[in-house]
């Protein structure tokens, strides 16, 4: 079965910033405001550092460096999508501020001395992407232990759990004259879904079809928030927000 890190790599990211509108620094923009609303800032004076797990082209670690940490480790599988990343923090003169790591986003935070972190990110829905619900468990544990006391955990996902029938397991992600992206969900299980991408891309007023394929966690506000209280995270909200993403804040005391 293919994982979400080789289907990444197979097949969207190249098309990771289209889909998110094509303007990396619009939507950097608008995580600063959604990251800023839950209140993280960096502290003046302070060399604050925080971590994003899942930064793709950089969106969040643009935002965090916006925001004024003076230090950005950007965890991502795939190394195109860190190498983007880099190109729009030199555009952008966060460049100073961004570490790119290219890894598995459950191996870094180990790493860090434990309470040497004033905020971890993993947005966009890329906690589902981890194999197993085990492995969402250490993952917030590894974030509780990396948090200096007053840190902040902020993590946007799909509740996957209510299962679509039909043709409502069709869902169109993004539309343009040279590309369309329509994803098609196939409930494995109560844990698993497999995502199926269908991208129609025209070249030469011919339009060519890649698919492919990789399963994803089926995860709810619950049980989530159970997780983060059982790693000693304080849970500020876990409701719906933009874009049909849930938002999940915890602080750790």
């Amino acid at each position: 079965m293919t994982t979400a890190a080789e289907h990444y790599d197979d097949l969207l990211a190249e098309h990771y910033t289209w889909m998110l509108g094509g303007d990396i620094e619009t939507a950097a923009a608008a995580q600063a405001e959604l990251l800023g609303e839950l209140g993280l800032f960096a502290h003046p004076g302070e060399e604050d550092a925080a971590v994003d797990l899942g930064c793709g082209p950089g969106p969040q670690t643009l935002a965090l460096a916006h925001l004024g940490f003076a230090s950005v480790t950007a965890v991502d599988t795939s190394a195109a999508l860190l190498d983007e990343l880099l190109e729009h923090a030199r555009r952008s003169g966060t460049a100073q501020a961004v570490r790119p790591v290219h890894e598995d986003i459950r191996e870094a935070l180990p790493r860090l001395a434990p309470g040497s972190v004033a905020a971890v990110v993993c947005m966009g829905d890329t906690l589902p992407h981890l194999p197993d619900r085990t492995d969402v468990q250490e993952l917030i544990t590894s974030v509780a232990k990396a948090l200096r006391p007053g840190g902040s955990f902020v993590a946007t996902y799909r509740d996957l759990t209510h299962e679509l029938l039909g043709p409502d397991r069709f869902i169109p992600v993004r539309s343009t004259e040279d590309r369309i992206l329509t994803c098609f969900l196939d409930y494995l299980d109560e844990d698993t879904v497999q995502v199926h991408d269908l991208l129609h891309t025209r070249r030469n007023d011919t339009w060519h079809l890649k698919t492919g394929s990789y399963p994803k966690l089926r995860l709810n506000s619950e049980w989530l928030t159970t997780q983060c209280d059982a790693a000693g995270l304080h849970v500020r909200r876990n409701e719906a927000g933009p874009r049909g993403l849930y938002v999940l804040h915890a602080v750790k005391p």
